[in-house]
């Protein structure tokens, strides 16, 4: 997997990816803890309002942007969002009032949400080959990973010695070192193609996603893993400081046990994949984010909370973590843009509805019922995705296409009989509609 940052310029763009997410973070624990500074035991509400505005910029703004980064000059691109992003940073120790925080958090996310397609955009053109490309994917889930542990880990070495308002300048620190590793780089020009509409090239990504029935399936996990994640993310400091009564290094530790468990999922995946199909692990992944849920109802003391964070960080990766296998199954090279930008908003989507629940059924009913109402969600969803997601999937499916000549090149290339033909089935120009089940 490592061999793949022996490209200089690759390298120089993870390390970049590295930075801002170490940055944004402590950011995640910094905003926690300042939801409560400002609302007390409220502060569920609030964090959840502010994930739930985070959310509306990613859905509204990511496929727009990623159309736009197929147009922009992208090292320019991704610097000024950068610099965007730190000089919000830099304002938010010093806010007051709650709708000041929705304001900065929309402008932060505005511009995570435009950064984010730009760099998936640019990764293919530096890494041409499709074995070290998908090295690169690997490695980026491995950073979100690894992220997830080491920002709540410095975050609480941090709050033992400076106060939580400190934790923003690391985040400044960390988006402008992204831009000057980007600013250091040659990055490739957009591939000359077809323009298309925004809306067009978003409408051909949610097309192939909803045309598939394995990515039917991922978007109800995706719900599932939206429902336990919301809980964590923004009921972690309600629960440790106002229900258990402890410090704001007990919530970083906390939040510390849920991204162990995901590092845990990515270190053993690898050889896990090798025997059980994505369907499979997945689908048990979602499960024991299920089971999480209803445990939580029941949760007495921190010392419980840490185990049942760390089971639903494992869960939380093991059922998220091959999405990445399933969308480039699903597409054509020259759809897969398209592609992700769909599974962004989409997944996105299934939080910007969690989110919400969240955090006002806690601050209004109590974190046992928002416990048993994820629960309640999460089970739907993984009920649905394995009904939508066929337990026999394989990549080759024979098919006919009664409205193509015998002569047509698309049927040159596969043992044809008639004009039923079989090869690796996907969404595109030639096939509109997935092949009922026999």
């Amino acid at each position: 997997m490592l061999e793949v940052l022996g490209n200089r310029t690759y390298r120089h763009l993870f390390a970049a990816q590295v930075i801002a997410l170490i940055g944004t973070g402590l950011a995640t624990v910094a905003l926690g803890l300042l939801a409560y500074d400002i609302a007390g035991a409220d502060a569920g509400a609030v964090l959840g309002t502010a994930l739930a505005i985070k959310m509306i910029a990613y859905v509204g703004i990511a496929p727009i942007a990623a159309a736009i980064a197929e147009r922009l000059p992208r090292r320019a691109m991704l610097v000024s969002l950068d610099l965007i992003r730190a000089a919000v940073a830099i304002f938010l120790p010093f806010v007051t009032e709650v709708w000041q925080v929705y304001v900065l958090i929309f402008v932060l996310q505005a511009a995570s949400a435009a950064f984010t397609p730009t760099f998936q955009a640019t990764i293919p053109d530096v890494l041409p080959d499709e074995k070290e490309y998908t090295r690169a994917l690997s490695l980026s889930r491995l950073a979100y990973d690894l992220e997830s542990v080491a920002s709540p880990m410095l975050a609480a070495a941090l709050l033992s010695v400076v106060s939580f308002h400190s934790l923003f300048a690391g985040t400044v620190v960390g988006f402008l070192a992204s831009a000057a590793l980007v600013v250091s780089t040659v990055l490739p020009s957009p591939k000359p193609q077809e323009r298309q509409s925004v809306w067009r090239r978003t409408a051909a990504g949610l097309r192939i996603y909803l045309a598939t029935p394995r990515l039917r399936g991922l978007l109800a996990l995706n719900l599932a893993v939206a429902a336990a994640g919301a809980m964590v993310i923004v009921n972690t400091v309600v629960l440790v400081q106002s229900t258990f009564e402890l410090s704001q290094r007990a919530t970083a530790f906390a939040l510390v046990a849920f991204g162990a468990g995901s590092m845990l999922t990515a270190l053993v995946l690898p050889r896990l994949l090798d025997t059980r199909s994505d369907r499979s692990a997945m689908l048990c992944g979602a499960s024991l984010l299920v089971v999480g849920l209803v445990i939580g109802v029941f949760i007495p003391s921190y010392a419980l909370l840490l185990p049942l964070w760390f089971a639903l960080g494992f869960g939380y990766s093991l059922a998220q973590t091959p999405t990445g296998r399933l969308l480039r199954r699903s597409a054509q090279p020259q759809d897969r843009p398209a592609l992700f930008a769909a599974q962004f908003a989409l997944s996105h989507a299934c939080w910007l509805a969690a989110y919400p629940i969240a955090g006002w059924l806690g601050a209004k009913v109590g974190l046992s019922f928002t416990f048993a109402t994820l629960a309640v969600i999460a089970a739907a969803a993984v009920a649905g995705a394995a009904y939508l997601w066929p337990r026999q999937d394989p990549a080759e499916i024979a098919h006919r296409h009664e409205d193509l000549p015998a002569d047509h090149p698309h049927l040159s290339d596969a043992s044809t009989t008639g004009q039923r033909h079989t090869h690796p089935f996907i969404i595109d120009d030639f096939h509109q509609d997935w092949p009922r089940r026999p």
